[in-house]
Parts: C-alpha cells; sequence; structure tokens
C-alpha cells in the first residue's frame, strides 16, 4: 500500500469528520449556546445547524420548555414569633439563553434560593394566622417580587404555588394546648351564664310567688271583711243568729277533725255540752 493512497484515506476520513463535526440538530424544545474560540458566537435552534469544526463549541445546551422547580421545606418565624413550614414549586422558562448561561452560575438553584429568601421574608412580615390563611397572597406577592431578578437572568417566572404550609410540630402542639384551654374556657363561661340564668329565673320565681301570695292575702282579707260586713248588717243587734253561726262553724271544724284518715284519737272539749248551750243561748 503505497503512502498517496494512505494520505487520500486520512484525508477522506479527515474531511468525513469534520462534516460530521460541522453538522449539529438540534432537537425541539433545546437551543444550543455555540462559543468562538472561548467566546459567544451563537446560538442554535432546533433544527438543522451548521457550524465551523474545531473553531466553534457547543458550550451549552438549554431546554426552552417550561422547567419545574421544586422549592425545600424551610422554617419560618412569623411577626409574633412563631414558627411554621413550608415549600413551594415554580415553573420558569428560559427565554434569552445567553443571560440565562452568562448572567448566573446556575440559574436553576439561583432562582430557587430567591424564593426561599423572598418566602422567609414576605411570611416573616405576618401574623401566624394571617401567613396560614392568606396563600394566594404569599404566592401573587412571591411571584412579583421575583420577577425583575428572573428577568435579568433570561427568565420567566410563570408561576409559584405553595405547597404546603403549616405549623411546627412543637408549635402545632401549642397551638392544640391553647385551643383546648380556650373550649373550657367557653364551657365554663356557658356554664356560669347558665347558672346566672337559672338563678335569676329562680328568683323572678320567688318573687312573682311572693307577690301572688300577696295578693291572694290582699283578697282573702278583702272578702273576709266583706262578708263580715254583711254578716253585721244582716244580723244587727241580735245575738241569736251569730251564736247559731258560731256553733255551726264549731261543729263542721270537728267533724272535719274526726273524720280525717290521719286522726286515730278525736279529743272533744270537757265543756263541749256548755259551749253548745251558750251557743244557743241557754243556760245551765
Amino acid at each position: 500500500m503505497s503512502a498517496g493512497f494512505i494520505f487520500v484515506v486520512a484525508l477522506l476520513v479527515f474531511a468525513v469528520i469534520t462534516l460530521l463535526k460541522g453538522v449539529r440538530i438540534v432537537p425541539q424544545g433545546e437551543e444550543w449556546v455555540v462559543e468562538r474560540l472561548g467566546k459567544y458566537h451563537s446560538t442554535l435552534h432546533p433544527g438543522l445547524n451548521i457550524i465551523i469544526p474545531y473553531l466553534d463549541a457547543i458550550a451549552y445546551k438549554l431546554v426552552t420548555k417550561d422547567i419545574i422547580l421544586d422549592v425545600q421545606e424551610q422554617e419560618v418565624i412569623t411577626r409574633d414569633n412563631a414558627v411554621i413550614l413550608t415549600n413551594a414549586i415554580a415553573f420558569i422558562k428560559v427565554t434569552d439563553p445567553i443571560k440565562a448561561v452568562y448572567g448566573v452560575v446556575d440559574f436553576s438553584e439561583a432562582i430557587r434560593n430567591l424564593i426561599m429568601t423572598t418566602l422567609r421574608s414576605i411570611v416573616g412580615e405576618m401574623q401566624l394566622d394571617e401567613a396560614l390563611s392568606n396563600r394566594d397572597r404569599i404566592k401573587a406577592r412571591l411571584r412579583e417580587s421575583i420577577s425583575d431578578e428572573a428577568i435579568d437572568w433570561g427568565l420567566t417566572v410563570k408561576s409559584v404555588e405553595i405547597q404546603d404550609i403549616k405549623p411546627s410540630p412543637s408549635m402545632q402542639k401549642a397551638m392544640e394546648m391553647q385551643a383546648s384551654a380556650e373550649r373550657e374556657r367557653k364551657a365554663m363561661v356557658t356554664k356560669a351564664e347558665g347558672e346566672k340564668q337559672a338563678m335569676i329565673l329562680q328568683a323572678e320565681a320567688r318573687l312573682e310567688a311572693a307577690h301572688r301570695d300577696a295578693t291572694a292575702q290582699v283578697t282573702l282579707a278583702e272578702a273576709s271583711a266583706e262578708a263580715i260586713k254583711r254578716v253585721t248588717q244582716a244580723i244587727g243587734t241580735e245575738e241569736a243568729p251569730m251564736r247559731y253561726m258560731l256553733g255551726e262553724k264549731y261543729l263542721a271544724a270537728v267533724n272535719r277533725l274526726a273524720s280525717s284518715e290521719n286522726a286515730k284519737t278525736v279529743l272533744l272539749p270537757a265543756d263541749i255540752q256548755e259551749t253548745i248551750k251558750g251557743l244557743l243561748g241557754k243556760k245551765g
């Protein structure tokens, strides 16, 4: 085999390798950054691209689809010194590959740390109850706060979602104890209020009963006075009718005493005969 033939074969191989190095096919959803002699030269877009072998090199391959960044859980102290745990997830997109690769060392890590620090700052300005109940507000402020920085890095923050925000285990235990104490306090207040109302109602009932008793006694007294008045008017100065009435009532009272179920012994006055005679107007 002659030296000339070997040279031709080597030249053909070199040409093929050179041709292969100069042809680049970029897949859809990616953009490649080309450096010439260590300096930025161009950006290759999806499809067939030609570069100069040995002078140009593919320095970076960037994904232009939406990138999902998971922001790890972290402890955050609220304005009222409560400790809560929160994490987030961000959706970003590379819109300027040059800024993304030359503006920051690692744009994914930069955005992740920016979200963490901004989230701590936002939640740290809130009270515990406010932070737990205003997830949408935190999300809006977080996205607004990091958008300008993201633009400087050639990125667009499409969305930032708060995955979870909850009190720390120790804080949650303290909140449960506080809630239990509050429930006990309300129960005691409710019980005391019930006892107070019951005492008020009992006092009002006693007052109403006393009022009714007084009214009844006055009415009875007035009726007795009217009865005495009418009897006096009917009898006049005669004693016999009066004695007869008193005797009749006396005998009725004795009769009731004798017919009572609880009466086993009936005591009669020793002078009952003289009393009856006196009531009837007879003299012994």
